[in-house]
């Protein structure tokens, strides 16, 4: 039942939040990738959150499956994101069973298809779809009026990535005199071109409603953006557009693009955030504290934290201890993290509540050529004995 047109929103965003994360590895064991903490004071899925705020969207449906509840907890009612609307808002929308059967969601256009009734109820003319994982500014604003100017049937953001880096991404090719998309490539070995999708995308909603109900009635089909819907509506020849995106974006689904991403923070402290004040769930803890002995180089530290020993080039989240004599170098310590006395941390990413006894060592030296080590969350971690 569609609501009356007083309720009508212009454009609802959807909200892809369900993901395992299984490349995240022991940071995704008990949570979902878009609850995974980033840079201190923040959690991935605050940054499409305030996207939306920021860009006059006040309407999000946030689909959840794997490991929900630290998600579901951290959102609420939305009021730290200012989306605890009367109409509107943020809802939660798990998959649930219907008369048809279905459950878990199947794919990303398939949480989009169970949550018809969800997006209908707010009679859009367009739909904003959002993946959960990526680190990023951008008003969605600008690229609604984009879709709205050109009269795209689906407009996909992209972004120029290095030509050989490419492969790893869904690369769009376009027709040079006005971006329209015409022909879309997942993960190609030999890239045609560099502009890659950010998995960011505006439909109109008519159309993409139809696309949707159509694949759902597909065989075999895998019930995604990438591999189907985009690629069927290319070969209806719809028009698919590119909107070109030149800020700062990482996908974070990766150990280490998840530790990059925190190390960019050191040399550009807001990543063009400022004047879009990335909001967050507060912890609300006393200020931090850095004793006689503590010793600090080009680190982010938080709320709560208290440095008796040496930290230089990591990020420090809420409530983290460093005691005397203890090193960190080029890490990234998530909320209550404990480091003993005399214990070294080195290139890690040391998850939530973890403990690292007095003089017990983790991870080693960038120079070796390794791979950032990764510590899941409540893991206790002892000197080793000889």
């Amino acid at each position: 039942m569609v609501k009356a047109d007083l309720q009508k929103k212009e454009c609802v965003a959807m909200l892809l939040a369900g993901g395992r994360g299984s490349r995240l590895g022991p940071l995704t064991e008990d949570i979902a990738k878009p609850a995974v903490a980033f840079g201190g004071k923040y959690r991935i899925i605050d940054f499409p959150l305030t996207n939306c705020v920021r860009s006059g969207i006040d309407t999000v449906g946030v689909m959840t499956q794997y490991q929900p509840l630290l998600l579901h907890d951290y959102i609420g009612k939305g009021q730290d994101w200012d989306l605890d609307r009367l109409y509107g808002g943020v809802s939660i929308l798990p998959p649930r069973e219907t008369k048809g059967g279905n459950a878990w969601y199947s794919g990303t256009a398939n949480a989009v298809y169970q949550n018809i009734d969800f997006i209908e109820d707010y009679n859009p003319e367009y739909v904003l779809v959002l993946a959960g994982d990526h680190v990023y500014k951008m008003d969605y604003a600008a690229m609604l009026d984009y879709h709205k100017e050109i009269g795209a049937d689906g407009t996909i953001a992209v972004l120029e990535v290095p030509l050989k880096d490419a492969s790893r991404f869904g690369i769009m090719n376009t027709a040079e005199e006005d971006d329209k998309i015409v022909e879309f490539e997942e993960k190609p070995p030999n890239p045609k071109n560099n502009l890659a999708s950010m998995g960011i995308y505006i439909f109109t909603w008519s159309v993409l409603r139809e696309y949707l109900i159509g694949d759902a009635k597909t065989p075999n089909s895998a019930h995604d953006f990438g591999k189907n819907i985009i690629p069927s509506m290319l070969n209806d020849g719809r028009g698919l557009f590119a909107y070109r995106f030149d800020g700062y974006w990482k996908d974070v689904g990766t150990e280490e693009s998840l530790w990059q991403a925190n190390m960019d923070l050191l040399d550009d402290m807001h990543l063009g955030f400022e004047n879009w004040h990335i909001l967050s769930k507060t912890a609300g803890r006393p200020p931090h504290y850095i004793a006689p002995t503590g010793k600090i180089k080009n680190t982010l530290i938080t709320e709560g934290c208290e440095i008796y020993g040496s930290v230089e080039n990591s990020v420090l989240s809420v409530g983290v201890v460093v005691e005397e004599g203890a090193q960190v170098i080029d890490s990234v310590l998530m909320e209550n993290t404990y480091i003993g006395k005399h214990a070294r941390v080195e290139y890690a990413m040391l998850d939530e509540g973890t403990v690292v006894g007095a003089h017990a060592e983790v991870g080693e030296s960038r120079a070796g050529g390794g791979k950032v080590t990764v510590i899941s969350r409540g893991s206790v971690i002892e000197k080793k004995e000889v």
